[in-house]
């Protein structure tokens, strides 16, 4: 009960650390808003309506589908709500606020990509599609991509770094040669020739790129595991009879997380830069998926006739990374024994 204590007031002390670090705290709160922003990127930006009225009947379009029957349409296969004469019986539509997809094309622009305007506020990419929907939806593949890699980066991590930190001996020689192996290859490059290999998605980009992104954290982890399992309470579970799976994730692994906890906004934000990297390059996310890499891609090809494709994604990617960084240095400050 007093160890839960003792925790329980030392969360309160470094939450309250970082809340004092007003910068952080409140870029904090800024990637909040843009991930509740992005996961409900459907209610902001789709070129469906919210809620629909269609003589005397209701529709919810956005979330459920329904066939062009119902709006008296035979000749197609799909509603486009955007021209449904609506004259009818006092029918009205709520709209989101951007009233484009991030796969849909502006037919009424005379040339692609097309400057800003009122209709395509971040102007149209080359194939038309509305550059602020696809930044927003963007941003959901980058972050869930970084958010994963960090994760499965960390289990994997803390799996060799703590067998290797707890038994020591032979065990953390055999297992420091296997990680120098894995730490001399090349990651970035054998990743694009997997990617190359294989077709790429989420979930094969997400597993390459953990099966190699768990080496430094197992440094870490190692090292805190070398250290904490000599400390007395370690020796006073051991004299107690406790077995090596209860010291290892009862009382030596939540004392060894203060590193990579402190790592993790860093490690996220260079996991979002190397989706954007691999977009970019044309060995990320298969097309026509929102990207902000494949963006500056277009922005490269079009750099003298569209400025805002080079402009906007940048500050995307810009304003991620900073959000994070600030974020970074008040978890790190948080988490400094050293302070007050």
């Amino acid at each position: 009960m007093i160890e839960r204590l003792l925790k329980t007031d030392l969360a309160k002390k470094r939450w309250k650390r970082f809340k004092a670090r007003k910068s952080a705290f409140y870029s904090l709160v800024a990637f909040i808003v843009m991930i509740i922003m992005t996961i409900t990127a459907p209610m902001i930006a789709n070129s469906k309506p919210l809620y629909l009225s269609y003589q005397g009947k209701s529709f919810f379009p956005i979330f459920l589908n329904h066939h062009p029957k119902e709006f008296g349409i035979t000749d197609a296969f799909v509603v486009d709500y955007k021209n449904l004469d609506l004259s009818k019986d006092g029918g009205f539509a709520i709209w989101p606020i951007i009233r484009w997809n991030p796969l849909e094309a502006n037919a009424s622009v005379d040339s692609y990509p097309s400057p800003p305007t009122s209709e395509n506020l971040m102007g149209t990419d080359e194939s038309g599609r509305d550059v602020f929907s696809r930044i927003l939806y963007g941003f959901k593949y980058s972050i869930s991509y970084a958010f994963l890699v960090w994760f499965l980066s960390l289990v994997i991590g803390i799996g060799f770094g703590g067998v290797m930190g707890y038994f020591g001996g032979k065990v953390d020689m055999v297992g420091q040669r296997f990680v120098e192996v894995f730490s001399t290859i090349p990651t970035f490059f054998l990743l694009l020739i997997l990617i190359s290999i294989f077709t790429p998605n989420m979930i094969l980009l997400v597993t390459i790129s953990s099966v190699f992104g768990w080496v430094p954290i197992s440094y870490y982890i190692r090292g805190e595991f070398l250290k904490n399992r000599k400390r007395e309470f370690v020796e006073a579970a051991k004299s107690m009879g406790a077995k090596n799976r209860t010291i290892i994730f009862k009382h030596i692994l939540p004392n060894s997380l203060v590193p990579v906890i402190t790592f993790a906004p860093f490690v996220i934000s260079s996991n979002v830069i190397s989706l954007s990297m691999l977009d970019y390059l044309g060995f990320g996310l298969p097309v026509p998926t929102p990207s902000w890499g494949e963006l500056l891609a277009q922005a490269q090809k079009h750099f003298t006739i569209a400025w805002w494709l080079a402009v906007y994604p940048a500050g995307a990617l810009f304003t991620t990374l900073t959000l994070l960084n600030l974020v970074g240095e008040g978890v790190r400050d948080a988490m400094d024994p050293n302070m007050n």
